[in-house]
């Protein structure tokens, strides 16, 4: 298993009239983490795709415990529970600064060759960064 966390601030524009963080915008929050996640590696997403892969996303599941805030500082937490294959999955944790748990969610990516659109296997060098955490 790998986790890594990073923050990001709800904008007022993220919120709803309620004052809450809008729904869709937590995958864009997941997005965040693991593009983050995989500049942080060392292996930024944009070299994914200049090697002509690319990522859809197969499935996305949210849970949402408690409301995130306007101003809220977030801790992104992304876990990959499983070494990459044809698939990726992701699972999220989203926390406020009081360490509450407010959202929950997984995300399943497959990888694509992008001239083909053709399912592809995860590129060596992403199998090279995650060996040593599974």
């Amino acid at each position: 298993m790998y986790q890594y966390d990073t923050q990001i601030r709800v904008r007022y524009a993220e919120t709803d009239q309620m004052g809450r963080v809008y729904h869709s915008n937590f995958a864009i929050y997941y997005e965040v983490g693991r593009v983050e996640m995989l500049r942080e590696m060392g292996y930024p997403y944009k070299m994914l795709e200049e090697k002509g892969v690319q990522m859809p996303v197969l499935e996305l599941h949210s849970k949402f415990l408690k409301p995130a805030l306007y101003d809220d500082l977030l801790t992104i937490r992304v876990i990959v529970p499983k070494m990459p294959s044809v698939k990726m999955f992701f699972n999220f944790e989203v926390y406020n600064e009081k360490q509450e748990l407010l959202n929950t969610g997984e995300m399943t990516l497959f990888f694509i060759d992008a001239h083909t659109q053709k399912p592809c296997k995860c590129p060596a060098e992403i199998l090279d960064l995650f060996q040593k955490y599974f």
